[in-house]
């Protein structure tokens, strides 16, 4: 996600930061190299405009700090510029005050639109909020099927009616039956098509006279840069949209979509698709998106994906049972089980101040290595990963071809598994605070 941004933005800040100070022609040059960037990232050209103007209106007469160089204040005036390019500030999904609420989904074909509706359901449900999915994409084939396929394997319900094609009959039946089962939310997916036509807005407008959603929330494919933009303003002059939800944000290098879309229709990006993933729909924080394309890191937001993931009380019992006998590998492999949930290892580190793509990239990581490390530990006979002093030569062997994996990975997860051990044991008797341990080797950094 940004990744082709991000690289490029911070080469184009580098050549500032040796500088002890920053004339204009210094300033220009840089946003000059920054208006490329953006461009080339397909941000819209207007806004492109104003907001190198705001920025240099800004850096004009930024002098030498004691503790903060010119450079370093000329990115943070970029970071909060960037930051109100994508939206100023978090706007949550809007409930109404007497439930249900209901949220419209509406978008083209191939958006993503109906995934989007059951992993929201997911999210909401979560959240505490019991929430029934409404399928109203009665042209599409298979669309009722995919939503109820969808609900059936995230425990959501799913109201349809195969009977009918009168989509506001649909809407209000689901919506009746979401009042007696006290659902909190109703999410209605609606039929999208390849372009907008008026025959796809006058129903749409139909559903919106008829149920009055809270929230009408265009789903637009990422990746289509200034396509989805024009889509955006396309849908909001015919309904009004509340919102947007990016997705394949997770394959998105460039990130024009997201950095035009709140600019030219002043609707707020909600959530981003990250993913096919159910889990993979992230809230969108414009200052922490900003933090992440200039490579400044995402602290926030890794601490809330680990609340999310990690099993507070699994966690507890781990650290009093590391407290009194120490680690086993079948506590490493649960401890290594919590921090996938937390999902790709590169994205996490993206999260982490000073981690940036390019010493991911010199790190060399192997995404297969976590799955390598639990095949070889799952080799294991429970002794052995109770006592791994057990692992004699014949043993590590016979483990090696029950994992397909060679005699000297074995050896290597064995030999980092008792550094870790070690560097355990050291912060129980500090009384340093124990919790996930970190373990970039055993996930295949160098």
């Amino acid at each position: 996600m940004f990744e082709d941004l991000s690289d490029k933005l911070e080469a184009a800040f580098a050549r500032l930061r040796g500088r002890g100070t920053l004339s204009p022609a210094d300033i220009k040059e840089g946003l000059r190299e920054v208006r490329r960037v953006l461009l080339e990232a397909d941000v819209n050209f207007q806004l492109t405009r104003e907001f190198l103007e705001r920025v240099e209106k800004r850096a004009v007469g930024v002098t030498a700090l004691s503790a903060v160089s010119p450079a370093q204040q000329l990115i943070k005036i970029v970071h909060e510029e960037l930051a109100a390019m994508l939206g100023e500030r978090r706007e949550g999904l809007k409930l109404s005050s007497v439930p249900p609420t209901i949220v419209m989904m509406v978008g083209l074909q191939g958006s993503g639109k109906t995934t989007t509706a059951a992993k929201l359901a997911r999210k909401l449900k979560g959240e505490g909020r019991p929430t029934r999915l409404v399928a109203a994409d009665v042209y599409r084939p298979a669309a009722i099927d995919q939503l109820e396929t969808l609900g059936q394997q995230l425990d959501v319900p799913v109201y349809a009616d195969r009977t009918t094609q009168d989509v506001v009959r649909i809407a209000r039946a689901g919506i009746d039956e979401a009042k007696r089962a006290r659902d909190r939310v109703v999410i209605i997916d609606t039929a999208g098509r390849l372009q907008i036509d008026e025959e796809m807005m006058d129903e749409l407008r139909h559903l919106k006279d008829a149920v009055r959603p809270t929230e009408i929330l265009l789903v637009a494919d990422g990746m289509t840069g200034q396509e989805a933009v024009k889509i955006a303003q396309g849908f909001d002059s015919a309904l009004g949209v509340t919102g947007v939800v990016l997705t394949k944000m997770d394959g998105d290098a460039r990130g024009g979509a997201a950095l035009s879309i709140y600019g030219v229709t002043k609707k707020p990006i909600k959530y981003i698709g990250v993913g096919e993933k159910p889990d993979a729909l992230e809230e969108f924080h414009p200052d922490r998106m900003a933090g992440r394309i200039l490579q400044m890191g995402d602290v926030v937001s890794l601490v809330e994906k680990a609340q999310a993931a990690f099993d507070e009380d699994e966690a507890k019992k781990l650290q009093k049972k590391m407290k009194k006998e120490g680690m086993d590998l079948t506590d490493f492999l649960n401890a290594m089980r919590q921090i996938q949930r937390l999902g790709p290892l590169e994205g996490v580190l993206k999260m982490i101040p000073g981690v940036n793509t390019k010493m991911l990239k010199q790190a060399k990581m192997d995404p297969n290595r976590m799955k390598h490390v639990e095949a070889i530990v799952l080799s294991m006979t429970p002794a052995e990963r109770k006592d791994p002093s057990l692992l004699n030569g014949s043993r590590r062997a016979r483990v090696a071809r029950g994992a397909g994996r060679s005699i000297s990975e074995v050896n290597r997860l064995l030999e980092q598994f008792r550094e870790m051990q070690k560097m355990m044991k050291k912060m129980s008797q500090g009384g340093g605070r124990m919790g996930m341990p970190s373990m970039p080797g055993m996930f295949g950094m160098r």
